[in-house]
């Protein structure tokens, strides 16, 4: 049948709209081969190694092989040791089934270069290399990412890895919450899977959660994505219901420590629960450096969201045990300031306060008086901070690499404060 002037510009015209829509919709199904795959600690990093991958719903059983690195292209042996996955299914309403293993692998020799694999027998996956921490002190640097959330796989991709190319060597990188945009929704996962490819096979994450990552089920109960803990082997070293989104990892001189912000600030009990739960872990804390990540500011750098009680419960913990850094996200701005008793920038000494955002959702600086001494509107950044025994440096890129913010911190014991000096006045 032929297609008339009108009828076939109405066609081309409908075809203009749809195709758009369609483009957008890259599926990110599950297959036999394994993906998503990803590397987090769930104990100690010197002596072991969590990874965790995803395949299609027909994969009940899978494993992981590993060795020392010798460069030798002949892997396949018999000193390979091979674990068998525990294997958890995720089903939801809006997305297929799909299994998720997970395998720890332990008895591993500090700071020493170790390849895996993962797959059914039939199906691997490619070879990857991680690196276990050090037994002693010893230089290492570490990536922070604020907020990925809006267009993953399209903006958010460049960014972790421009992160990577600036220092592939990275020993794990932070994730400061709102990972995603929409809880529970397996394509923005696997935007956010996609976009950091193989770097999460090579470099350890370590996730906080954000409000992003919660929904209220039938019953209007606060409730964690499935896909965080089906996708994330982490510490269950929290608070009973909070495990895996509240813990702490030792490495090397560094605690870092998550927390759960979102159900800080909505919920009464988890924020004293927490509260509890953190002294112990600062107050117990044998390493120089102590680090927090967790998704809302309680300095924050937009109108009209303040989290007061946060603030008040948390800040005098970060003051009397000296926490040295607080990377946040939630705010899509940069700003960096020191200590803040009252919200004004300028007093020497204390914990660093740092908001950042890596994806492209972007907010003003709008708050008054502006607590920080460094801040950005409009800018995806990722930052880099390198410890060195007594030293800590710290840098803020943008996307382009470009240096924005860097400043140092000096540190000779746990229970000091520790000092900093400004890097970019001494480039002026």
């Amino acid at each position: 049948m032929r297609m008339t002037f009108k009828k076939k510009s109405f066609f081309l015209a409908a075809l203009a709209l749809v195709l758009p829509t369609l483009a957008k919709a890259q599926e990110f199904k599950a297959g036999k081969f394994p993906d998503r795959i990803i590397l987090t600690w769930s104990a100690d990093p010197k002596t072991t190694q969590s990874v965790t991958w995803r395949t299609d719903s027909t994969v009940n059983k899978s494993f992981a092989q590993v060795l020392v690195e010798d460069s030798s292209p002949k892997l396949d042996k018999p000193e390979a040791k091979e674990y068998e996955a525990k294997t958890e299914v995720l089903k939801g309403a809006a997305y297929e089934t799909a299994n998720y293993h997970s395998v720890t692998f332990e008895g591993l020799t500090p700071n020493k270069l170790y390849t895996y694999r993962v797959g059914d027998g039939t199906h691997w996956s490619e070879w990857f290399q991680f690196k276990t921490a050090p037994e002693k002190e010893q230089p290492f640097s570490f990536i922070y990412l604020g907020d990925a959330q809006n267009d993953i796989r399209s903006k958010w991709s460049r960014v972790i890895r421009k992160a990577f190319a600036t220092y592939g060597d990275a020993r794990f990188i932070v994730h400061a919450g709102d990972l995603i945009n929409r809880s529970n929704n397996d394509n923005e996962w696997g935007e956010w899977h996609f976009g950091g490819g193989f770097i999460n096979g090579m470099i350890p994450s370590i996730p906080s959660s954000g409000n992003h990552e919660y929904f209220r089920d039938e019953k209007r109960t606060l409730t964690l994505d499935p896909h965080w803990r089906a996708q994330y082997t982490l510490p269950e070293n929290g608070p009973k219901g909070l495990e895996e989104s509240v813990y702490y990892v030792d490495y090397a001189n560094v605690r870092i420590i998550s927390l759960n912000s979102q159900m800080i600030v909505l919920d009464s009990t988890s924020l004293k629960i927490q509260a509890k739960w953190l002294e112990e872990v600062l107050k117990n804390n044998p390493k120089r450096w102590t680090m927090i990540t967790y998704h809302h500011p309680i300095y924050s750098t937009a109108k009209g969201r303040d989290n007061k009680e946060f603030r008040e419960l948390f800040k005098p913990l970060f003051d009397k045990y000296h926490v040295d850094l607080l990377m946040q996200g939630h705010d899509h701005t940069y700003s960096r300031g020191q200590n803040l008793p009252t919200g004004v920038s300028g007093k020497v000494g204390g914990p660093m306060y740092v908001v950042s955002v890596a994806g492209p959702k972007m907010y003003k600086v709008d708050v008054n008086p502006k607590w920080m001494d460094v801040f950005a509107e409009n800018t995806q950044l990722f930052q880099i901070i390198n410890v060195d025994g007594e030293n800590l440096t710290y840098t803020a890129y943008k996307a382009t690499g470009e240096v924005f913010d860097s400043f140092k911190l000096k540190k000779t014991s746990k229970d000091k404060a520790a000092v900093f000096t400004d890097l970019n006045k001494q480039k002026k």
